[in-house]
């Protein structure tokens, strides 16, 4: 871990959120190539070894295996590294600071871990125990799965089937806010209210927020200097609040932080002349989770559809403080010219346009007349008071000049009050509405997303009309289809990395058995703990890639390295499972270890977490049981697979080519030697 900093300060990455998840979910992996190392050392000097001698011929026997364990996970978490995006910049510096850390751990496991053992260990004493009780069971286990290897891998393809079926019941959603202790609420006023109307409304949920005990403080803000980032209108406003509620520790309320939102949330509904909502802070960018846009080319048509699927969604219980920024409507005077008449009258329009921006709003400043202070020039506007505008008469009396003098307004025109939007807003160039939401009582953003998909409204979309999401929804998109990406790569990349190291295209797919094996357990692990598939999860799946892939190439190296010493495949197998039972379970306790604080959520933030260590601890539990009978079965279907294709090529050649398998030639050789 020390060294990896080092690679951290020279990439520019700082110890943040993502480097140091990365770093905790290496602390249990770190130390399995020492444990496989020094397990072998301990084998090799129960046969009567010294020490130093046990070392060299431990470390130069499972070389390969921990070289290739360790190169799985870099090969797992490269891809990573490089997926575009928003996830890319989650994701750079945690798949580089992982890959980074196990490579680290192999030089230590590859140098100083066998030097250590050399001269520390205490020579003597190392005469083999009597077997222990689970290895007895496990030769009985394997010796029938070998024995009924069809049955063994019919059975295997069934529980991958089986596991797949339960993704529909594990909610979706980014990632947990976990309990920061802190809730956002969110008032707006409608256009036009002052700021000790925004004042009042302040004061007035201050009050109701302090009343709740799990409040210890507030700060509130009153006015706003710009729009929050999904909010329909930005820039200064001071018909916009923000109260910061800050919540006592987590041991001292009953309440939840998402829990405490969702129950403050309709107690804020009591106040007046403004639209509250109630965020738990944790959120991906800030705001609402939900931000979906409804695009289309024909305004009249988004503006009919945007009141309706606002009512459906607030029908949802799953959905609290559903807005619309078409909702957002302040008071206009609405001055529509009669053309025919302003014609017979020779009044031009743009005139009346002018006379109405001036009477209202005053002249553009470049016509305004200026006023001499010192060597400052100060703008006169003239309009008419506020009391005045808001009097449709007095706008219509205002005169206009026309073909035969000056006449009133309302001779040439229609005059009225009525409302508008406060800003006509543009996604990719098509007129857009955008309506925000929060899940309602810790409901996963996925299972909201999919109700709102499911509604009347979105199953038949207005012609011209299209669904985009913003926010916590498009980075959770984004996420799951960049680890597709992942995940394909990943697992190219680890066949690559087994091919290379055993010189065989055929047995790393034996070694690759493992990885649907985890799968089962992971969605278990998810289930029982009620967790959701969301970033965190993603990157546990994920990482069990590399991680399973460890079990099956101790039994399978092993098994090689036997018959290439002149074992029958059959024995080969079973002493591969006795001799490698033993650091498969040690490495395999080692990670559930470093991951188990984390999935019972001690500390602060852990909440985040904890779907991550979840499903790797499902995994490595169903994987470790799994991997240790059907990948022996497995690989005696690929050998006899690799024999036949021998066959076959010596067939094609006329029985010019002699292939002689390596353990026969080994064997040979061995003999001869001897």
């Amino acid at each position: 871990i020390i060294a990896t900093f080092a690679v951290m300060k020279w990439a520019g990455y700082s110890l943040n959120g993502m480097t140091m998840i990365g770093l905790t979910l290496v602390v249990g992996i770190l130390v399995d190539d020492a444990i496989v190392d020094l397990e072998n050392i301990h084998r090799h000097m129960a046969m009567g070894k010294s020490p130093l001698k046990a070392a060299f011929e431990a470390t130069d026997e499972i070389g390969l295996a921990v070289i290739a364990t360790t190169f799985t996970l870099v090969a797992v978490f490269v891809p990573v590294a490089f997926m575009g995006g928003i996830p890319g910049m989650f994701f750079r510096s945690f798949g580089l600071t992982v890959a980074v850390s196990v490579v680290f751990s192999l030089l230590v496991a590859r140098t100083l871990t066998p030097m250590m053992a050399a001269y520390m260990l205490p020579e003597g004493h190392h005469a083999p125990e009597k077997e222990p009780f689970y290895l007895t069971t496990y030769v009985k286990i394997l010796a029938a799965a070998l024995r009924h290897r069809g049955a063994t891998v019919f059975l295997a393809l069934v529980i991958f089937v089986a596991s797949l079926a339960l993704a529909p019941f594990i909610p979706k959603g980014l990632f947990s806010n976990g309990d920061m202790g802190e809730v956002v609420v969110q008032a707006n006023l409608p256009e036009g209210s002052t700021l000790q109307d925004t004042t009042a409304v302040v004061d007035r949920i201050s009050q109701l927020v302090q009343q709740r005990p799990e409040v210890a403080h507030i700060f509130a803000t009153a006015g706003s200097a710009g729009g929050a980032k999904w909010d329909s209108a930005g820039g200064a406003s001071v018909a916009q609040a923000t109260i910061n509620v800050l919540m006592v520790p987590k041991d001292k309320r009953k309440l939840s932080m998402d829990a405490f939102a969702s129950e403050l949330s309709p107690i804020l509904k009591q106040v007046p002349g403004a639209r509250i909502s109630v965020t738990a802070l944790g959120g991906v960018g800030g705001g609402k989770a939900i931000n979906m846009v409804m695009r289309g080319s024909d305004p009249v048509a988004l503006d009919k559809f945007a009141p309706v699927l606002l009512a459906q969604m607030r029908g949802l219980p799953e959905l609290r403080d559903v807005t619309s920024s078409a909702a957002d409507l302040r008071p206009e005077l609405v001055i529509r010219p009669d053309f025919a008449r302003a014609a017979e009258q020779g009044v031009n329009v743009a005139t009346i346009g002018r006379m109405a921006r001036i009477a209202t709003q005053g002249d553009v400043d470049f016509n305004l007349p200026k006023f001499n202070a010192g060597d400052q020039q100060i703008n006169m506007r003239v309009q008419l008071a506020d009391s005045a505008r808001k009097d449709l008469s007095t706008v219509g009396d205002l005169r206009v000049p026309g073909r035969q003098g000056l006449i009133p307004l309302n001779t040439v025109a229609d005059i009225q009050f009525s409302t508008g939007p406060v800003q006509l807003s543009r996604y990719d160039r098509a007129r857009q509405i955008t309506f925000s939401a929060s899940p309602a009582g810790g409901v996963p953003l996925g299972d909201a997303m999919a109700k709102i998909n499911a509604l009347p409204a979105m199953k038949v979309l207005p012609p011209g009309v299209t669904q985009d999401n913003l926010g916590q929804a498009k980075i959770m998109a984004d996420i799951f289809g960049g680890f597709m990406f992942a995940f394909g790569a990943g697992t190219l990349f680890i066949y690559a990395v087994l091919v290379l190291l055993f010189g065989s295209f055929l047995q790393p797919l034996t070694i690759m058995a493992a990885l649907p094996l985890s799968i089962g357990g992971a969605m278990a692990g998810l289930l029982v703990g009620g967790k959701e598939l969301g970033m965190m999860g993603l990157i546990g799946i994920l990482m069990l890639m590399g991680l399973v892939t460890k079990n099956s190439i101790l039994l399978v190296e092993y098994a090689i390295m036997s018959r290439a010493k002149g074992l029958p495949r059959q024995e080969a197998l079973m002493r591969a499972g006795q001799d490698r039972l033993r650091p498969i379970l040690m490495t395999t306790i080692a990670m559930i270890a470093g991951m188990l604080p984390i999935a019972l959520e001690i500390g602060e933030g852990t909440e985040r977490l904890s779907p991550m260590a979840a499903a790797v601890i499902g995994g490595l539990i169903t994987s470790t049981l799994l991997t240790l009978v059907v990948v022996p079965a497995t690989y005696t279907y690929v050998d006899d697979f690799q024999e036949f294709v021998r066959k076959l090529i010596r067939r094609a050649s006329g029985g010019r080519i002699q292939a002689t398998p390596t353990h026969e030639r080994a064997h040979a050789e061995s003999v001869t030697t001897h």
